[in-house]
């Protein structure tokens, strides 16, 4: 466990954000470059910033060196990985409050789910990825041996209080053995948390079996964005006035009520189009997309970075709903830039900002 560390707030400073540059052919249609170009985006906006370790293979290596902007705050670490979803399975940091030593935390990965519905056939060498990254970079790693979760699934206060969902913690695919007791004490202990809140749900959809980062996210302490719809008909509004009911009667860890923001959902539903399915070539084993498929979007999916907010933005018939997204954000974070990104080739690929973008603090 962490005795003396914690999980320190995203929206608190930091020192640096991972990335890992998509290749994988089943995630990223179309050889990965469109995606690769709104990662460049992102990587040289964020840079513009803070630190930045880019993550590439001898595969990719070639286009982020290409695509990404020469700069001293940008850093290349050839480690081999299965996926981009750094979010998941780079190290998930925690701080000394004492010290202020910064460690990274070695979950167990199994791709979500592992052989009960996991994603992938092959995820060895993202499982690996948190204790590499450590080592190259000179922090001290934390493992967590067998228990298995993924840094999507959680988010901290920083103050002692621990948000994630029940639809994913307690999904079979993660760990099954474990009473929710059990699973809440693993938190607390390697988080610093005294307080967990378990959501019901996520978003709906959503292959990761429900993140937390996805439906609810921390923007000050007892203050949280919740994705939303007034849409009754909408299959998401059940599962995000599960999430209000709950937020609503009870309290965080300094026994504060939660102030909740409700941020409202894309108007159209994102979907798989004939045309993306296309482009991917998937292996044996992996989870494979549908035309028509129903895609997780949502703007709770941002990154928090020194100073900005980076906001995922959907375009076409939701061109309204981004530039709502864009200004309930702005007026939530007044001393932030928020900086609208076209996501629609990140969340093709299954996830979204937050997903592909991990934080060091300070």
């Amino acid at each position: 466990m962490t005795h003396g560390f914690y999980m320190p707030a995203e929206y608190e400073r930091q020192r640096a954000a991972i990335l890992i540059f998509p290749e994988r052919p089943g995630s990223w249609g179309y050889g990965a470059l469109p995606a690769q170009k709104i990662f460049a985006q992102i990587i040289n906006d964020i840079a513009l910033h803070e630190d930045v370790y880019v993550i590439v293979s001898d595969v990719s290596r070639p286009a982020a060196e290409k695509l990404i902007k020469r700069s001293e705050r940008v850093h290349l670490l050839g480690i081999p990985t299965n996926d981009a979803w750094a979010r998941d399975t780079a190290p998930t940091f925690v701080k000394n409050s004492e010290t202020g030593e910064i460690r990274g935390i070695s979950w167990k990965f199994n791709a979500w789910g592992g052989e009960y519905d996991g994603l992938y056939a092959h995820w060895e060498l993202d499982d690996a990825l948190a204790e590499t990254f450590c080592e190259k970079t000179g922090f001290g790693c934390i493992s967590a041996g067998d228990f298995v979760l993924e840094g999507g699934s959680i988010h901290s206060d920083g103050e002692g209080t621990i948000l994630t969902t029940e639809a994913c913690l307690l999904s079979g695919g993660r760990n099954p053995s474990m009473t929710k007791a059990a699973i809440e004490q693993k938190l607390c202990g390697y988080l610093g948390g005294e307080k967990v809140i378990w959501l019901p749900r996520g978003i709906f959809n959503d292959e990761t079996n429900e993140h937390v980062d996805n439906i609810c996210a921390f923007i000050r302490p007892a203050e949280v964005v919740l994705a939303w719809t007034d849409d009754r008909n909408d299959p998401q509004y059940e599962l995000s006035a599960a999430c209000l009911e709950t937020l609503e009667n009870c309290t965080d860890a300094k026994g504060r009520k939660i102030t909740v923001h409700k941020l409202p959902i894309p108007d159209v539903p994102v979907c798989v189009t004939e045309h993306d399915l296309a482009g991917y070539t998937f292996e044996d084993g992996e989870d494979m997309r549908e035309v028509g498929e129903r895609l997780a979007a949502s703007y709770v999916n941002f990154f928090f970075a020194n100073d900005i907010v980076l906001l995922p933005q959907f375009g076409g018939e939701n061109a309204e709903s981004d530039a709502r997204a864009v200004r309930i954000m702005q007026s939530l974070l007044p001393d932030r830039e928020i900086i609208p990104i076209a996501a629609i080739e990140i969340i093709k690929g299954g996830g979204n900002i937050h997903c592909i973008t991990q934080q060091i603090p300070c």
